[in-house]
């Protein structure tokens, strides 16, 4: 009866997340005196996984799911499970994991807790840290159903390296025609730059930069950094940004290691969807905006002036460094 982890993957290779929700589930596992086993699909270099105390990978190579497909996924977890009599699932926070999770769970007649931040208080009984309240509170909860299914917050864990040998073994889910009654037709991503998603480091723009048209500094800062791009909602609903690129408790949630916020205000939305970011920087030419008071660091200044400077010591720091 191991813990089973279901680690995603992207082209053939696991997203970044999978390290982490293989990290919490060997922690998990040692914690119940068993072992960790991993789903991959449709990944061509599983091996890897065993580096994060992964003992066994159900791998799983089937073109119907080249496409992410929540009922579809559901259901090759829910056989996994059943295979490997697991009694505990971890998911990462992704939008795909929070997808099927509710699918999963319904399938399993199990309890389902999102937003976990740290390895369970215990085992018997099963208790868990999660954040509330839009990430400004924790609840300790206890799941009192046989089956127990936990989504991992992005960047909380953490990934732990505990090098194992995973045993990779071939498995073929039954997949009828029915768990395909929607299909994508056509999928558009970005390409060639980090993504809000992947991104260690954020930089975020809002109002203050005046338009479309001064874009071109947050861009470049990103790049030195090598970090992915993100906007205000105001920003995106005026069309200077795509909507993709809408960070907050109406757009996409971050939980960076740093989060660098220019020319945004700080709209009780947008706090609450970045506030899981480890470090947050301000640099916003209003003293009393509000997001000074949830930032780690602040600048009082014009963007316009801190920020090429700020681009052009990093550049300096760089060539020094390399």
């Amino acid at each position: 009866m191991s813990v089973l982890v279901y680690t995603e993957s992207e082209n053939g290779k696991f997203k970044k997340n999978a390290s982490e929700v293989a990290s919490y589930a060997y922690e998990v596992a040692q914690q119940m005196g068993t072992t960790a086993t991993a789903v991959a699909i449709n990944n061509g270099n599983t091996e890897t996984i065993g580096d994060y105390g992964i003992s066994k990978v159900l791998n799983i190579t089937d073109d119907k799911l080249k496409t992410f497909n929540a009922q579809a996924y559901a259901n090759v977890l829910k056989q996994a499970a059943e295979k490997e009599g697991a009694k505990v699932i971890i998911l990462s926070s992704s939008t795909d994991a929070k997808y099927l999770a509710p699918m999963l769970t319904a399938l399993l007649k199990g309890g389902y807790v999102p937003n976990v931040v740290a390895a369970p208080d215990s085992t018997s009984p099963f208790k868990v840290k999660r954040t509330v309240f839009s990430n400004k509170g924790f609840a300790h909860t206890e799941i009192k159903s046989d089956i127990k299914i936990i989504g991992v917050s992005n960047n909380s864990f953490g990934s732990v390296e505990n090098k194992t040998t995973a045993q990779v073994e071939e498995f073929s889910p039954s997949l009828s025609d029915n768990l395909f009654g929607t299909t994508s037709v056509e999928i558009d991503k970005v390409v060639g730059k980090a993504t809000i998603a992947d991104a260690d480091i954020v930089v975020s723009g809002g109002r203050g930069l005046k338009g479309p048209e001064n874009w071109g500094m947050i861009e470049e800062l990103a790049e030195v950094l090598g970090a992915a791009t993100a906007c205000s909602k105001p920003v995106s609903d005026l069309g200077w940004r795509p909507h993709g690129e809408h960070v907050g408790q109406t757009g996409k949630p971050v939980a960076t290691n740093l989060y660098i916020a220019i020319g945004i205000s700080g709209a009780i939305q947008h706090l609450a969807g970045v506030s899981a970011s480890k470090v947050k920087v301000v640099i916003n030419s209003d003293p009393e905006a509000p997001f000074f008071k949830a930032a780690d660091y602040g600048v009082v200044g014009d963007a316009f002036e801190v920020v090429p400077q700020l681009i052009e010591k990093l550049k300096e720091f760089k060539a020094q460094s390399t």
